[in-house]
This record gives structure tokens, C-alpha cells and sequence, in this order.
């Protein structure tokens, strides 16, 4: 588009010429306006996606914090947010296509907001040279006066491999019958293929991540593995087996604590032959001494029960009482001649308030 307003332009005389060059104008800006008007309907039609997706985000976080009545649960309201919260995200990267402003903020908040990565992990350095570093002015050899240092989280997928292990023969050419070979090293699963460090993965993922067995078959299915979940199930019986040591020896550890907490959590259970679930209970006694200084490691212990009687709490806490300072309440088990003395700060505070 020609510059208006330029004293030194000569405009032609001939007014065909004239006239093709005012069409020529005239098309320019009936383009320009049109892109411009496109820009604006993109906008405005991004930014009452996004108030949408507010409104629904603020009314999720009703439903998590307004009264019982009005609550999901809590798996679909975690569900709930990850999809409110990545479509607002998705709408905002959409949005910075076309406005260097809008990216220009959202990256400073980005910045200001994403933290450092822990110090624990590797380094992985990438230095970005220029492609000279002679001066573009007299060529001469310039020297490095800073760096500009960004650190990005990096993951390196997972990768399963073949521990081959290989047990040679010796035999005596003087000696007949005589063989010497390593002895087998013991396997977690006998027969099986998995090492310790394999059934480790499938465990953590099954109980720390909530990742199911099938699901993980799945994995190990796009990685050309074919393992059933029956015998992920095994691997993990095979877990909770060995593990049962180091169980009852932490149970041995926490009940010696000056401070416990128990409870206990209802939980749907499989009942073969019914074609139902039951109610079981999972109890834990935990110990966390962080707020009183200790130096004691904070540390917990589950133990499954179909109930929650006085013999399921005696078969978990024993002789055990674990309150001996702050408010005591001697809890009577109901069905037991005996008493278990428990730190029941929900029971005291209930308690201080009807009083009141």
C-alpha cells in the first residue's frame, strides 16, 4: 500500500493509471479489515470460552467446598477439574496465536509461577553457541561476559529390557564327573520371569498410582510384552508374601511410639459367588511426629478387616495405649470387657462443643 501524505511521491497523470491504483488501495484494506475482523470474532469467541470455562471451574469448586448435599465425589470432581482446567489452557494457547500481548503476559506468569526443579535430579547441559563468535563490526575475537541459564523437566520413557544371566560349566579333563557351576540366584517369583525390580514397578503402580492390573497389561502391550493380568496378580501375591516380614515388624516399631493414631476406612471388597461387593474396612495406625519435634520418622501400617468390631481394633493395637498426654479418652470397644486408651482429638472437639 502506497504512503500518504509523502511530498516526494509522484503520482501518474493518466487516470486509468490513477484509477488502478485507488482499486489497488481499496482491495488492500478491504483485506486488511477483513482480517482484522476475523481476529476480533476469533477473540471475542476464545474469551467467552474461556468465561464459560471459569464459570464452570468456579462451580466445580462449589460442589467441592459448598455443603455435603452439593458434593460429587471425589474421583469425578478430580476428573471434573482436569478437564475444566486443561480446556481453559487449550483455549489460552489458542488465544496466543493471536495476540503477542496475551502471550507475552501469559509466559510472564508462567515464569513467575513455575518454580525450581529439585535439586536430586541429573543435569543434562546443552550449550547453544552462536554460530560466530567473531565481532560483526572488525571481526575480531569477542569474549563471553554472561549466560542465560533455563532449566525444563525431561523424562526419558520407560524402557524394559532382558537381564540374561549365564552360568558356566567347568569340568576337570584329569577328573571324571566333576562339574563346577555358580549356583542359581533365588528369584521372588520361582519359575517365573519377573526380577525384583519388575514386580517392585507393578506394585508401586498398582497401590501408590491406583493404576489397575489391566490397565498395566495394556502398557506392557504396546511395548510388544504380552503378560496377562492374571499373572501381574500373581507377581503381586508373590509381593505381599515376602513383604509380610517387614510389615509385622514396623506394626512392632509404631505400637512402641509415645504417639499413635488409628482409624479406619470403609471399602468395597469383591465377594466371589454373590456377584456383589461387601463392605470391608481398612484399618491404619500411623505415627507422625514432625509437629512435636520428634526425631522419630514418620511411618504408617494398613491392615485389612471385614469389620470394624472390638476384636478387629484388638487384633491391630493389642495392648497397646497409646495416649499419655493431652486429652485422654478411655474408649470402651464395644463387645469387649476391656478398654483401649486413644488419642481422639474429633471425639474431644465434638465433645467441647455440645458441652458448650
Amino acid at each position: 500500500m502506497r504512503e500518504i501524505g509523502n511530498p516526494t511521491q509522484d503520482l501518474p497523470d493518466d487516470p486509468a493509471a490513477l484509477r488502478a491504483l485507488l482499486l489497488a488501495a481499496w482491495a488492500e484494506r478491504d483485506s486488511v479489515t477483513s482480517e482484522r475482523d476475523t481476529l476480533s470474532a476469533e477473540r471475542d469467541a476464545l474469551m467467552e470460552r474461556i468465561e464459560l470455562l471459569q464459570h464452570l471451574l468456579q462451580k466445580l469448586r462449589r460442589m467441592q467446598f459448598g455443603p455435603r448435599s452439593e458434593r460429587l465425589p471425589e474421583d469425578q470432581l478430580r476428573f471434573a477439574f482436569e478437564e475444566a482446567e486443561a480446556s481453559l489452557a487449550a483455549a489460552e494457547a489458542e488465544a496466543e496465536k493471536g495476540s503477542t500481548e496475551q502471550r507475552k503476559k501469559n509466559t510472564a506468569r508462567r515464569k513467575a509461577t513455575r518454580g525450581r526443579l529439585p535439586a536430586h535430579l541429573p543435569r543434562i547441559e546443552q550449550v547453544l553457541m552462536p554460530e560466530s563468535t567473531a565481532c560483526p563490526c572488525c571481526q575480531g575475537a569477542m569474549v563471553e561476559i554472561g549466560c542465560d541459564t533455563a532449566e525444563r523437566l525431561d523424562v526419558i520413557p520407560v524402557q524394559f529390557r532382558a537381564l540374561v544371566t549365564k552360568r558356566p560349566k567347568f569340568a576337570c579333563r584329569a577328573c571324571e564327573g566333576v562339574v563346577v557351576q555358580a549356583p542359581a540366584p533365588a528369584r521372588l517369583v520361582e519359575g517365573g520371569m519377573p526380577t525384583e525390580a519388575a514386580v517392585a514397578q507393578v506394585v508401586v503402580a498398582r497401590y501408590a498410582d491406583h493404576q489397575p492390573l489391566y490397565r498395566q497389561a495394556q502398557g506392557l502391550a504396546r511395548q510388544g510384552i504380552e503378560i496377562g493380568r492374571e499373572v501381574l496378580a500373581g507377581w503381586v501375591g508373590a509381593a505381599a508374601f515376602q513383604v509380610r516380614p517387614v510389615v509385622a515388624r514396623l506394626r512392632e516399631i509404631l505400637l512402641t511410639s509415645v504417639r499413635l493414631f488409628a482409624d479406619e476406612t470403609g471399602m468395597p471388597v469383591l465377594d466371589p459367588g454373590r456377584g456383589r461387593t461387601k463392605k470391608g474396612f481398612a484399618w491404619a495406625i500411623a505415627r507422625d511426629d514432625r509437629p512435636w519435634g520428634g526425631s522419630n520418622p514418620p511411618a504408617v501400617v494398613f491392615h485389612y478387616a471385614p469389620g470394624r468390631g472390638a476384636e478387629h481394633a484388638q487384633a491391630l493395637l493389642g495392648k497397646r495405649q497409646p495416649c499419655d498426654a493431652g486429652w485422654r479418652l478411655g474408649l470402651k470397644v464395644q463387645g469387649s470387657n476391656s478398654s483401649i486408651r486413644l488419642m481422639g482429638w474429633p471425639f474431644a472437639r465434638r465433645s467441647s462443643t455440645a458441652a458448650m
